[in-house]
């Protein structure tokens, strides 16, 4: 019987990616660039994990080098812009999730979160949807700027599992994207994916089970896909 699960955050948890893509361009906007990331771009664009990354893997291709406090500084205005959209409630938690995190509770599991996303994404989307009590939902978080390398290394991951004090076969990972299940594998976890809209063509295979959304998520499913 597994004793934990540890869940990717942006796609996984919440449709977050196109609030994410807003902020962006809304950030762009402010600073005085001409960049715009329409919908085509930013699914390719995902593929390089960790915000700030992201803007540097562009600059790269616009054949530009990216000035890392420049970056840093835009990426700040970017978070300030999302995370304010999202206190609004702007990114609900996908359908069967709440109903999910209530019956692992429930079973005394342990639930976690490894993320290449900052602690501020984390706080205001946990935050608006599920209260300023979610600590005692997801008492260790790992984040992407708490690891030297993001996803799809296993750093989070590890992180995370050091955290638990358990081992990889004693969790089952939720990860929507090729990364995240790389990342998640890596580390040693099995996977359940579950399909988002920016990961829908995503390569999932190494995960035990791919779900074309979260209401497919249920303790018996699990069950039978955790090793033994």
């Amino acid at each position: 019987m597994f004793e934990a699960v540890i869940f990717d955050l942006d796609g996984t948890l919440a449709e977050t990616e196109e609030s994410h893509r807003l902020a962006f361009n809304r950030a762009f906007a402010d600073f005085g660039l001409d960049w715009e990331w329409d919908v085509p771009l930013y699914r390719r664009l995902l593929k390089v994990t960790g915000g700030k990354e992201r803007i540097a893997h562009f600059v790269a291709l616009t054949g530009g080098v990216a000035d890392a406090e420049f970056v840093a500084r835009l990426h700040k205005a970017k978070t300030d812009i999302y995370t304010e959209a999202v206190a609004r409630g702007g990114a609900p938690l996908r359908p069967g999730i709440g109903e999910f995190i209530a019956a692992a509770r429930a079973r005394g599991l342990s639930l976690a979160i490894a993320t290449t996303t900052s602690m501020p994404n984390i706080e205001a989307l946990f935050g608006a949807t599920l209260g300023p009590n979610w600590r005692e939902i997801f008492p260790i978080v790992g984040a992407g700027d708490m690891v030297e390398r993001k996803k799809p290394a296993p750093d989070v991951y590890e992180l995370v599992l050091r955290e638990l004090g358990i081992a990889p076969e004693q969790c089952v990972a939720v990860e929507d994207s090729r990364n995240g299940v790389l990342a998640a594998r890596a580390a040693g976890l099995p996977v359940v994916a579950v399909r988002s809209t920016y990961s829908s063509d995503d390569d999932l295979s190494g995960a035990l089970v791919e779900l074309p959304d979260c209401r497919g998520l249920d303790l018996a499913l699990l069950e039978r896909v955790a090793p033994r």
